[in-house]
């Protein structure tokens, strides 16, 4: 079976015409890869949208009856993570998945308990993350969590006990700014 390694050493062969039609072949060749490449090169107004809008999708469906697709929405946070490094963007889209979540929650009632349990473990993921930004760049992040938290009360499956946990356990070490 082919390895990265017999893909770079074939890569070394073409010259710079051949190696742009390539990277144009895979431009080309899904919607993943444009976004893919448009982040990792830093191109259009806002980098995020199409990871957005496919977390959004995937945990706030527009059609009624259509499935929440966890795994789908993380891939998409997973995705942007690997095409650029950038620790806000990435803060941004696991607050974002949990929101998203939680509105379809509040609206649609209880689900199931591994819903809530991805939930709870992207909002320790996007605790944890926030706490590795600035102090200036963690504020609105902050707000967001907490008004997630705290209009969670009542929803079961310890989701609300978990958020608790997680908020005061991991956020509180610095006191709300």
């Amino acid at each position: 079976m082919p390895s990265w390694s017999d893909v770079k050493t074939a890569l070394e062969c073409f010259d710079h015409p051949d190696l742009l039609e390539l990277i144009s072949d895979i431009y080309n060749l899904s919607k993943n890869n444009q976004d893919f490449l448009h982040a990792r090169l830093s191109i259009g107004d806002d980098l995020l949208a199409p990871y957005k809008k496919i977390i959004k999708e995937c945990m706030y469906p527009d059609i009624p009856n259509e499935s929440v697709r966890i795994l789908r929405a993380k891939r998409a946070i997973s995705d942007y993570s690997k095409a650029i490094r950038d620790t806000k963007g990435e803060a941004e889209l696991l607050t974002y998945f949990v929101e998203c979540g939680h509105k379809f929650t509040l609206y649609y009632g209880d689900i199931d308990e591994d819903f809530y349990d991805s939930l709870m473990e992207v909002y320790g993921q996007a605790i944890k993350k926030v706490l590795t930004l600035p102090d200036h760049e963690q504020g609105n992040f902050r707000e967001r969590l907490k008004k997630i938290m705290l209009s969670s009360n009542g929803i079961g499956w310890g989701y609300h006990d978990s958020l608790c946990d997680d908020y005061y356990g991991l956020l509180s070490c610095d006191k709300d700014r």
